[in-house]
């Protein structure tokens, strides 16, 4: 069993239940299947791709995502859906890794395409030109009859590589089997409330959301449409949300932070049973100011891409108990998904932490990534013996609920006191002029480190560094973790995913930038 044979499925069993909705036709799920099957043949017969060949995708958001993926699953190819933003060096280094035989890419970032292609012998697909070998002239030229190897793939053949979203160093990439994509998507499923009524709206880049937002609609037979990713628009998405009657949607905090700042008809979203959120940390103020203006629809996930992203949940309940008084759980990251065993531990001995202690937060299940692919080093200090190290902080109530203090690589040590960034930001978070902080660690000739807050204020408002300072020490921060300076910026870098991308902050304040 794999993606193909789910849509197989759902093609014989609801043939025109809507498979894909966007701002064209929809496509059904009977379309969806002959679509694949031609795809599928094209790989095979046209392109000469075999089992366990890697396919790489570099487009924008959109339909063609889904179909590649499905026509991989039907011949046992494995799907490398690559962020289109990657600059020609971080492109050469995912390809290097991945070795794939097809590249499927736009017309928009062709003259890049071709390049890389040429200089690595990859077989070059235009997703969406015009010319006699394109992507749909191919596609129409092909049978549409099911492909012959479907039944030889394997749950423990490679299903998906999904590279790491990070800046610095080489991309990692986080191999999955079939097996493990479908019991994820099984469990995404479950604790989304995706059934075959349900409207997801993709507003990630796809790159990042194979698993938790494709794989569970398709598994599921539920419907899909891919925003474009390329810049987040609040009201945008708004629109879109109320235009296709979406059921379900995930963002990152830094798009929730704009929906709170610029959608002012709260009825938008109406439409919306499960609004996720997660990839990074949220102050639990936003997430309280979140809930009190849209409701208890939100589910915050936290995980790792090594996991398929879904460790521990705050689920809807929890945030409704969290407004009506349990306010310690904005704070929470939520307690363990189904399928997968949370714990925390002592990161020397790897023994579990008492009750309420602090320790590396660390995973196991049968959604654990396969490895790094061709890295056995990195996969190695990462994964041992079944165990996913998370490089995470954090502590367990009685309760099971995990709270995250920060990432260990993060921590700042300053006069010998280990400080969590995070517990500044959250408290600079609260100021009502700012609309983003991300608080880095920088050299001190006296203190080892120091602490510097990157500020960007929310439209229209005014603070300066000694206020900011003011408002650290009066909220009851130790002056040890007052920051000694504080930038205010328009902007703060962020990763290829939206999460702040605390290496470069740290480059550009550090540099005086």
């Amino acid at each position: 069993m794999n993606l193909g044979h789910a849509v197989a499925r759902h093609a014989i069993q609801r043939p025109d239940a809507v498979a894909y909705f966007g701002d064209g036709p929809d496509i059904s799920y009977r379309e969806l299947d002959e679509r694949t099957n031609r795809l599928a043949h094209v790989l095979t017969d046209d392109l000469g791709v075999r089992r366990g060949d890697r396919v790489a995708l570099y487009v924008p958001n959109g339909v063609t995502v889904v179909e590649t993926i499905v026509a991989c699953a039907k011949v046992g190819a494995v799907y490398v859906g690559l962020n289109f933003r990657l600059d020609r060096r971080e492109l050469g280094q995912v390809l290097d890794n991945a070795r794939p035989v097809v590249m499927i890419g736009s017309t928009a970032f062709e003259e890049l395409l071709l390049t890389v292609c040429r200089e690595r012998s990859i077989t070059y697909l235009s997703a969406d030109g015009a010319g006699p070998e394109s992507y749909d002239v191919r596609c129409a030229a092909a049978p549409g009859d099911p492909h012959p190897a479907r039944h030889g793939v394997r749950p423990e053949d490679e299903s998906c590589i999904v590279y790491s979203s990070g800046t610095t160093g080489v991309p990692k990439g986080i191999l999955f089997d079939h097996a493990a994509v479908l019991q994820h998507a099984t469990v995404t499923a479950l604790e989304y409330d995706i059934d075959e009524d349900s409207r997801y709206l993709v507003q990630l880049p796809h790159s990042s959301s194979v698993n938790i937002t494709l794989a569970p609609c398709l598994l599921r037979g539920a419907a899909v449409g891919m925003e474009d990713s390329r810049g987040f628009d609040p009201v945008r998405f708004a629109d879109s949300v109320e235009r296709h009657r979406a059921t379900h949607s995930f963002l990152v905090p830094t798009m929730l932070y704009r929906l709170l700042e610029q959608v002012r008809d709260d009825g938008q979203l109406d439409s919306l049973v499960v609004l996720a959120y997660g990839s990074s940390s949220i102050p639990p103020d936003r997430v309280r100011q979140l809930v009190s203006r849209f409701g208890a629809k939100f589910i915050q996930l936290y995980g790792m891409a090594e996991i398929a992203s879904v460790g521990t949940l705050l689920r809807r309940d929890d945030h409704a108990r969290a407004l009506s008084g349990q306010t310690e759980l904005f704070a929470s990251a939520g307690r363990a998904s189904m399928g997968v065993v949370v714990r925390v531990v002592d990161p020397t001995t790897g023994e579990d932490v008492a009750t309420g202690e602090r320790g590396e937060v660390v995973f196991s299940g049968p959604h654990v990534m396969t490895g790094y692919y061709r890295d056995e080093e990195r996969t190695a200090e990462a994964l041992v013996d079944g165990v996913m190290h998370s490089g995470d902080v954090g502590r367990l109530d009685e309760r099971g609920y995990l709270y995250i203090v920060d990432r260990i690589k993060d921590l700042v040590i300053r006069g010998g006191h280990n400080i969590a960034p995070k517990e500044v930001e959250e408290v600079l978070f609260n100021h009502p002029a700012v609309l983003e902080v991300a608080v880095v660690g920088l050299p001190d000739a006296e203190w080892g480190e120091s602490l510097c807050a990157a500020v960007v204020l929310r439209e229209g408002a005014g603070a300066d560094a000694e206020e900011l300072e003011r408002w650290c020490r009066d909220q009851g921060l130790s002056s040890i973790k007052v920051p000694s300076r504080f930038e205010l910026r328009s902007e703060l870098p962020k990763n290829l995913v939206g999460k702040f991308d605390k290496a470069a902050i740290r480059a550009q304040v550090g540099g005086g930038a």
